[in-house]
């Protein structure tokens, strides 16, 4: 009776648990890998997603593992365990300190450099390792030219997520969209990298503008920037060719993909391997961030015990009746739901939700049949959900990081204070995204 009960109400079972989860990891009361990983547990305990393949009259019924996508997981453990290594050379610490030397110690163009090099960085390691090998060079550089360092750190955070929107390794929900849609490295550099450059410098030159009046040193103090010593960055210089080495061959494999069709994660995976060799592994494992990895798996379970009972094809059909079958309406609900909602809740449950829903929705409209009709609605959800994550402090996790480190050396950087820029610099971002959307594809 139970398991009667189970089959014939599983939409509304999976789709409880999904919110449930989703309130839980909003709230934060419990760590989000557990919220995760109990309601895939819950998932699989009612009997919502099948452990083996079969066939149910003549129709192919997917199991559990098939809802997991490993390309995600293995990638993201291939770029943890690569940028963990190389960052224990000193090499990016290093850069940020020689780009600095070159603005002569002048507050703003010390703003706009650490900005830069944040984005460009945050579009090839991840927003939080990014934040937080940029955070020491901020304070000690504040220090020098004697100014509040908040201004720098809010700047840093925006462009860290303003930079990750740029590639497929660069945010995790692209990463998520791009398994899902079958988008490669060069597709997400060809589609955003110019929208993101252009959203970049928009914002970056607003914030220059808007602490203009905190951006003030002395000649003494702008001097001493320009002499810092920079030697003895670099903690181990064999380290360091090796991790430069493999990285660019690992971004290499990612750029010919499209002429290899070897996956993204195969070329991650080996070159994290190839480092391994030279290190202490266990060390380096305990550096992955494992909560991450049972998050994404836990969330896939749940998420495709939704998808299997029918959920995202309900919610599919409601989306298209809402936009009445509009691909303009429709990329732009995207776009601006998503840019809001990442801002509130965390980004990837929201992407690894809506990635099956448009997957659905792009087969169900009538402008399916055109060969590029697709990817507008994949674009704005890279670029809401990424995008979106400046929205708040609370918005992305590179966001949290810095304003708990800030918090701890008397440098509060408060919910309000962070929303006056943040909220600000998240509308203009989505304002320039629709206009690039509707002039690429929509008009």
């Amino acid at each position: 009776m139970i398991e009667n009960f189970i089959t014939n109400h599983g939409m509304i079972i999976s789709g409880a648990i999904l919110l449930i989860a989703y309130i839980f990891i909003a709230t934060e009361k419990i760590q989000k890998s557990v919220v995760a990983l109990v309601g895939a547990g819950l998932t699989l305990l009612l009997g919502l997603l099948p452990f083996n393949t079969h066939y149910n009259d003549g129709v192919y019924i997917k199991s559990v593992f098939e809802y997991i996508s490993f390309d995600v997981i293995f990638l993201l453990i291939g770029m943890m365990i690569l940028v963990n290594i190389a960052s224990k050379s000193g090499v990016f610490k290093w850069m940020a300190l020689e780009l600095l030397k070159l603005t002569k110690g002048h507050p703003k163009w010390v703003l706009f450099t650490l900005a830069a090099f944040t984005a460009f960085a945050s579009a090839f390691l991840d927003n939080v390792t990014t934040v937080v090998l940029m955070m020491p060079v901020t304070f000690v550089i504040a220090k020098e030219l004697d100014i509040d360092p908040v201004p720098f750190l809010i700047t840093e955070i925006l462009a860290s997520n303003i930079g990750g929107t740029a590639t497929l390794i660069g945010d995790p929900p692209n990463i998520i969209i791009g398994a899902r849609a079958g988008l490669s490295f060069m597709d997400f550099l060809y589609e955003l990298t110019d929208i993101v450059t252009l959203i970049f410098m928009v914002c970056t030159g607003i914030l220059i503008f808007m602490f203009r009046k905190q951006l003030v040193s002395t000649p003494e103090k702008m001097a001493h920037i320009t002499n810092l010593d920079n030697s003895k960055t670099i903690t181990d210089r064999p380290l360091m060719i090796r991790s430069i080495i493999v990285l660019f061959l690992v971004i290499l494999g990612f750029i010919t993909h499209d002429i290899t069709e070897i996956p993204a994660y195969v070329f991650a995976l080996f070159g994290a391997a190839i480092l391994l060799i030279f290190e202490k592994p266990k060390e380096i494992y305990e550096d992955v961030e494992w909560m991450t990895i049972f998050f994404f798996v836990g969330l896939f379970i749940i998420i495709g015990g939704f998808e299997a009972n029918g959920g995202i094809s309900y919610l599919a059909d409601k989306l298209i009746e809402l936009t009445q079958g509009s691909l303009t309406a429709a990329t732009m609900l995207i776009l601006w739901g998503s840019g809001i909602l990442s801002g509130i809740v965390d980004n990837i449950p929201y992407t690894a939700t809506m990635a099956p829903l448009i997957a659905e929705v792009q087969h169900t409209l009538p402008f399916a049949a055109h060969i590029h009709a697709h990817h507008p609605l994949w674009w704005a959800l890279s670029l809401g959900a990424c995008l979106g994550g400046n929205l708040t402090i609370i918005g992305a996790a590179a966001n949290v990081i810095v304003s708990e480190t800030a918090a701890s050396k008397n440098y509060p950087i408060t919910f309000m204070r962070f929303m006056k820029y943040g909220a600000l610099i998240t509308f203009i971002s989505l304002v320039l995204s629709s206009a690039y959307l509707y002039l690429k594809y929509l008009r």
